[in-house]
């Protein structure tokens, strides 16, 4: 470790809250202006320009051989920005989620990691398997985006007809201060891309650095330290957004941003690269699965009550330490990784499962309670 390594991590995170701030604030204005809510610009623009580090890594990794740090990479990032990324953000103010994302947005995130698994069983994202990841995200950003113009249509009709919003106002939560010009909020996403990569880069060169100066394999550095790292931008645009009430842009950029992770930053490599991209067998066995794990339980998080609460955000970043600990113990083979996985395995992981269970169902008793006591006798 060097002075001019921590010097990049701390250039690196200036530049990345400074960026979350720009993007946050011109991808807010956009939405407003062009009539489309935060939750799809979250879903699109700010998930691929969040994603934009994890492409860069990944297809550097595969251009260098070192197929273990591209895996890894996003693989991590997605298990970052579920259970650490929401988790901390649910902990700054509880986060709400629209019916939309729950029933069309999460299915896919989950149906992309259980694909991603099923194509790495053979030990290789093929070419092939690329050009359907690829496919998947297309598809999706078609189809979010017209389903919001079809969206868009309603509120705009009762406008015209004095009986609702217009849908600048649904996009804006209401305000009544005019946004931004197109231009002018334009010239904020794109230097807050520019500054977010240029942070994440720098804070990623030097954490690099610092563990493989300690012996640390690639696949390790890429599930955590290379992970964290590319997904900051996504953390500084989240907490940030949600510190701005935009809770829609926070939820919507870490979904979109790890179907953009999947589909196109593993894809795209897969596709330029001759052979595609091999996948370890402990990434298989382990790591993929528990980023399906995460993404699945997202989905009974958010859907009682649509909303990620404080508590369901303090257990994912617990799961997330937890996770991290894990990983760190068995690349070290350390001594205590015996008796910390018997105690995830026997104790703490039951105890969680039961929580869970149970809270879900007190949360979807109430709600059910709340909608049969709306009703008319």
């Amino acid at each position: 470790m060097d002075l001019m390594d921590v010097g990049r991590i701390a250039v690196g995170l200036v530049l990345l809250v400074t960026g979350g701030e720009l993007l946050v604030r011109g991808a807010s204005a956009l939405a407003r202006r062009v009539g489309i809510s935060s939750l799809v610009v979250g879903l699109t623009v700010v998930s691929a320009a969040t994603s934009a580090p994890e492409l860069a890594v990944t297809v550097g990794a595969v251009l260098r051989d070192e197929p273990g740090l591209a895996v890894g990479n996003v693989v991590g990032s997605n298990i970052v920005n579920v259970l650490l990324i929401l988790g901390l953000s649910a902990l700054v103010l509880p986060l709400a989620v629209k019916q939309r994302l729950v029933r069309f947005d999460l299915p896919l995130m989950v149906v992309l990691s259980i694909g991603l698994l099923l194509v790495s069983l053979d030990g290789r994202i093929s070419a092939v398997d690329g050009v359907l990841l690829l496919g998947a995200v297309v598809v999706h950003t078609v189809l979010t985006v017209v389903i919001s113009r079809r969206e868009a249509r309603v509120p705009a009709r009762a406008a015209r007809t004095g009986g609702g919003s217009s849908a600048a106002d649904v996009a804006g939560g209401g305000e009544e201060t005019p946004p931004a010009s197109i231009g002018r909020s334009l010239l904020l996403v794109v230097l807050g891309i520019a500054l977010l990569v240029a942070g994440a880069t720098l804070l990623v060169e030097g954490a690099v650095s610092i563990a493989t100066g300690l012996g640390v394999s690639s696949l390790v550095v890429g599930l955590t330290v290379v992970a964290v790292g590319t997904s900051l931008p996504e953390l500084a645009t989240s907490v940030i957004a949600v510190r701005r009430g935009e809770r829609d842009l926070a939820v919507g950029n870490v979904v979109g941003s790890n179907i953009f992770n999947i589909g196109v930053v593993l894809g795209l490599p897969a596709v330029i690269s001759p052979g595609g991209i091999p996948v370890s067998g402990a990434a298989v066995a382990f790591d993929i699965p528990v980023m399906l794990a995460a993404a699945v339980a997202l989905l009974p998080v958010a859907f009682t009550g649509f909303a990620v609460a404080r508590w369901e955000g303090a257990l994912f970043v617990g799961l997330y330490l937890a996770y991290t600990g894990y990983v760190v113990l068995a690349a070290t083979a350390h001594d205590a990784l015996e008796g910390f996985t018997a105690a995830m395995a026997w104790f703490v992981l039951p105890l969680l499962a039961m929580t869970l269970v149970a809270f879900t169902a007190y949360e979807v008793g109430l709600h059910r309670g709340r909608r049969n006591a709306g009703r008319p006798a």
